[in-house]
């Protein structure tokens, strides 16, 4: 492997470019943020009406896509974007579930006619399926999600809790690689540069831990990945590092 192999075309390009991708992974992390405040309400249920505008929210932008299959393709997004955060914070923060999450998705899938829901399903599908399907979307909801749970461990009071993120958080990043044979590995080397630029500028958190929970992770990835996988990943991100670097400094300049 090297960090120069080719990315297949992405062949729902066609239906939404990498602008539109990365919108719906944003929106994704967005909807998400909102659902899991909701869930940290202790013994509230759901609040139906906030639930009910954002699912409308959500909703009119899938339908401003141009045809039938944009605008499937863009629900299908934005529900893989929600379920894979909703995947990753009920195994980082042991949950049984995000009642108001699920609430949310229910609430979008029911708005379908039975075509749109079978599009709908084949989109999500190909999604799942097919790794360089929708690409640039894939990217930017991993790196929301890697970072989000980083930044979480780096709040923790203690090296336990610290540790109690890092493990699944790790986890999911093997699994990632595993279940992306071909394109995981950049995935993951985008992520850890991400990590990485943190820790080198202002938006580091402020914690003791931070920089040995970071050790901790990558240590866990060494261990768990085979060698060449990993170097290759660390050599994709440390060339994005590099650029960053380069690019502060012409700007500082």
């Amino acid at each position: 492997m090297t960090t120069a192999a080719k990315i297949p075309a992405d062949q729902l390009a066609k239906l939404a470019n990498a602008d539109t991708q990365r919108l719906a992974a944003r929106m994704a992390q967005d909807v998400f943020a909102g659902a899991f405040r909701q869930a940290a309400t202790v013994d509230a249920a759901p609040d139906v009406g906030v639930l009910g505008e954002v699912a409308g929210h959500c909703a009119d932008w899938c339908r401003a896509g141009v045809g039938d299959e944009a605008r499937a393709l863009r629900l299908a997004l934005l529900i893989s974007g929600l379920d894979q955060w909703g995947l990753a914070y009920t195994q980082a923060f042991k949950l049984d579930a995000i009642h108001a999450l699920t609430a949310l998705i229910g609430g979008l899938r029911t708005r379908l006619d039975a075509r749109e829901d079978t599009l709908f399903q084949q989109f999500f599908e190909q999604i799942s399926e097919v790794e360089s399907a929708a690409i640039d979307f894939k990217v930017d909801l991993r790196r929301g999600i890697h970072l989000a749970l980083w930044h979480a461990m780096a709040a923790c009071e203690t090296m336990e809790q610290v540790e109690g993120i890092v493990q699944p958080l790790g986890s999911m990043m093997v699994a990632l690689d595993e279940q992306m044979p071909e394109l995981g590995w950049r995935l993951l080397a985008d992520a850890l540069a991400n990590i990485q630029i943190a820790l080198l500028s202002d938006l580091a958190p402020k914690s003791p831990f931070v920089h040995e929970g970071t050790q901790q992770l990558f240590a866990s990835l060494r261990h768990a990945l085979p060698q060449d996988r990993y170097q290759a990943i660390m050599a994709h991100a440390g060339q994005a590092v590099i650029a960053w670097q380069q690019a502060s400094r012409h700007g500082a300049a």
